[in-house]
């Protein structure tokens, strides 16, 4: 008489079968089980965490990587869980298998290191569309490991090295687009004013002079002289007229 009381925590559900039928579900608390007539089956509907073993998989790009995942679960119906399927923890674990191979071998490399979460979104849609039929609701599902070769991962790495050069080269031409424009203001506004261009070279020989230097070579631009020698030229007859 006392194998007729059971006692189901909060967090389990007995689903009772009467003469091989479905009867109903029980608890939690204090059950009575007629022997013989009736039989229970215990139902645990606490979040479930279950481990996806190392999977082989081929991405898009043709690139052999080996993944694995974790997967957040629980029963929310246990009638369909005892009744739809056999064992529903090894139903579920086999299609998370399946449905993680299938998934990832859609998608490129970059988008399994760089996109997991859309990846894990995609893979935990489908598996809960998959198994609401059985009364289980997937809560999350976590790629935890994409492992590559070692081969593949000097080719990420010269990837990175060639990509970061190529900004490099594309910053320094960029720079000297900047600086030739500037220039060319400058010229344009110095030889609207021909006096400033004197001003300038002045300047530049005063920066020089301050630096411990005993040789100084500056270039002397031709337009310089020309015009030294013509003002020259205007004193010489001024001088001769006195």
């Amino acid at each position: 008489m006392i194998t007729m009381f059971r006692i189901l925590r909060e967090y389990e559900r007995g689903v009772i079968f009467m003469l091989g039928r479905f009867y109903k579900v029980k608890g939690p608390g204090l059950v009575i089980v007629v022997p013989v007539i009736q039989q229970m089956v215990r139902v645990d509907l606490r979040t479930l965490v279950m481990d996806v073993p190392t999977q082989d998989v081929i991405s898009l790009d043709n690139v052999s990587v080996k993944v694995n995942a974790v997967l957040y679960f629980r029963v929310v119906d246990p009638e369909r869980a005892i009744i739809h399927v056999e064992n529903y923890l090894e139903a579920t674990s086999q299609l998370s298998k399946t449905t993680l191979r299938s998934v990832l071998g859609q998608h490129e490399l970059d988008d399994m290191l760089s996109a997991r979460d859309k990846l894990n979104a995609d893979i935990q849609q489908i598996l809960d569309k998959q198994t609401d039929a059985w009364g289980i609701k997937v809560a999350n599902v976590e790629i935890k490991h994409v492992d590559l070769d070692e081969s593949m991962i000097r080719a990420i790495a010269k990837q990175a090295e060639a990509e970061r050069s190529r900004r490099a080269k594309v910053i320094h031409a960029s720079g000297e687009l900047e600086a030739a424009e500037k220039l060319l203001n400058a010229a344009q506004i110095l030889a609207k004013q021909p006096q400033a261009l004197q001003l300038r070279y002045m300047q530049t020989l005063t920066e020089i002079a301050g630096q411990n230097t005993h040789t100084i070579v500056f270039p002397l631009p031709v337009d310089l002289i020309n015009q030294c020698t013509k003002s020259g030229g205007a004193d010489g007859p001024d001088n001769s007229e006195k």
